[in-house]
């Protein structure tokens, strides 16, 4: 299997596991308060993966430690930051909502490409931007112009919005990852700066907002 092949699986598997979490963010709404998923499914995360990491994050703290600054605002960006606003979109919004506006992040991904880096959008890329927003009106207002000037935005879409941009920042920033550092450990260390990130937040939530409830919905909308 060459590694073209190998990406779009990659992507195909993101895809797909993207979509399981719009689901879960707006399926569970109103029984697991957002931050509370996000700390414990980043949490499940971090434990499984440090089967397979932590020997190998430990042989490399030295380079960790001199990218610390980076990995810090990479694991707020993809971690702290994207998955908290997106349950917190579920509270107001569909899954469906939170799917469509999530095709938005090529978008801006090119947008912030050509601010930063300078680089050039190509015709193709152009074409897709193009046929992506198309695809995204047609299906939001089922080809009717009417529908189209009606659209009302929740606060739960606009901060998917915001959501879909910090994850754009995020993935700029997985390029300029060291190669020094291996991927499976730059995600790990990734995963466990985010969650500890989390961790004021969880317990200001779990004091004065609301309680992380551990029954049979909780641990299904975790697990996936």
């Amino acid at each position: 299997m060459n590694n073209q092949t190998k990406g779009v699986l990659f992507a195909l598997t993101a895809t797909l596991l993207w979509s399981v979490n719009m689901v879960i963010a707006s399926g569970i709404k109103g029984h697991i308060p957002p931050v509370g998923l996000a700390f414990w499914r980043w949490t499940i995360a971090s434990t499984a993966l440090a089967a397979f990491a932590l020997r190998s994050t430990l042989k490399n703290k030295t380079i960790l430690l001199q990218n610390k600054g980076y990995l810090i605002i990479t694991a707020i960006l993809g971690v702290t930051i994207f998955n908290t606003l997106i349950y917190f979109a579920g509270k107001t919004t569909s899954a469906v909502n939170l799917s469509l506006i999530a095709i938005s992040i090529p978008i801006f991904i090119v947008a912030i490409s050509r601010i930063v880096f300078k680089e050039k959008v190509s015709a193709i890329k152009m074409v897709g931007i193009a046929t992506i927003i198309t695809g995204v009106l047609v299906l939001i207002t089922k080809g009717s112009i009417q529908s189209l000037l009606e659209i009302n935005f929740t606060i739960g879409d606009l901060l998917m919005l915001l959501a879909c941009f910090f994850f754009a920042c995020y993935t700029i920033l997985v390029r300029l990852k060291p190669k020094e550092i291996p991927s499976k450990v730059f995600l790990f260390t990734i995963f466990i700066i985010g969650t500890i990130l989390l961790l004021p937040f969880y317990i200001w939530e779990h004091l004065y907002y609301n309680q992380v409830t551990f029954d049979s919905t909780t641990i299904y909308g975790l697990t996936p």
